[in-house]
């Protein structure tokens, strides 16, 4: 099958200028346009993922470029996670994923007080528009998947660990109702972040059990607005949902530091 693949491949080679539009790209602009057209077959779907590469002899030749800055270019493009590179075998392209969006939030904000502030106020930029968004594109199937996350929650109450799987999967459902793509992408990048904040706040000891209820209240009235399909609703009460965690989050940081210097 692999071999079959191969010979796929090398019989495409003919055709990697016209799917990958190098003809008519200015000389000056080599270099950066292997990366450029790439990219843009890649998320058009000329490339779907599984597809094959060409290989660097074939991209420079397609390119007029160098096998050195063809090689670089394959080795950027698997560096963003959008293609795989194995030695000794053809390259190809990888479903999109939230990877190295994960892997560059952790990086920028670490487990420091101001990263994680920066964090949560980044949520609450996104998420209550998300949920409005939900509320106008959600789905039967969209709904009943929610209600079984909510239930989880319920399931899960003073449970941290179970709690925080469920608590995540809600957000990200939401997130998925709003059927945009990037939305998505961009939840799944931050979850490695917001699991640390999640469990910071579910951990603390002042918790008790009515807490967690009122929590869970929270999460059900966002899903009954987006159930209702009203965006408004839905908007408002993830608004709510974040400004009711205002007590916790400054219990966990203390109060905010002075703009610009680091908590």
């Amino acid at each position: 099958m692999q071999d079959q693949l191969d010979i796929a491949a090398d019989a495409r080679a003919d055709d990697w200028a016209t799917l990958l539009g190098a003809a008519d790209i200015a000389p000056s602009r080599l270099g950066d346009a292997v990366i450029e057209r790439l990219t843009e077959a890649i998320i058009d779907g000329r490339l779907k993922p599984g597809d094959p590469l060409p290989s660097e002899g074939q991209i420079a030749a397609t390119f007029g470029i160098s096998k050195p800055i063809a090689r670089e270019a394959l080795r950027e493009l698997a560096a963003m996670g959008v293609i795989q590179v194995q030695q000794g075998k053809v390259s190809r392209v990888r479903a999109i994923d939230s990877g190295p969006l994960a892997r560059f939030y952790r990086f920028a904000v670490g487990s420091t007080k101001h990263g994680l502030r920066e964090a949560v106020e980044l949520r609450r930029m996104l998420e209550p528009h998300i949920a409005a968004l939900a509320a106008e594109r959600r789905t039967e199937a969209d709904i009943a998947v929610m209600h079984d996350i909510l239930k989880r929650m319920e399931a899960t109450l003073g449970d941290v660990p179970a709690w925080i799987e469920a608590d995540l999967a809600f957000h990200n459902q939401v997130a998925a109702m709003a059927h945009n793509r990037l939305v998505v992408l961009q939840l799944k990048g931050l979850e490695p972040v917001v699991r640390i904040m999640m469990v910071r706040f579910n951990a603390r000891e002042a918790r008790t059990m009515d807490d967690w209820r009122v929590t869970l209240a929270r999460h059900a009235l966002i899903a009954e607005a987006i159930e209702e399909g009203n965006p408004a609703a839905a908007e408002a009460a993830m608004r709510s949902h974040f400004a009711a965690a205002d007590a916790a989050i400054r219990e966990i940081f203390g109060p905010d530091p002075t703009p610009g210097r680091p908590g």
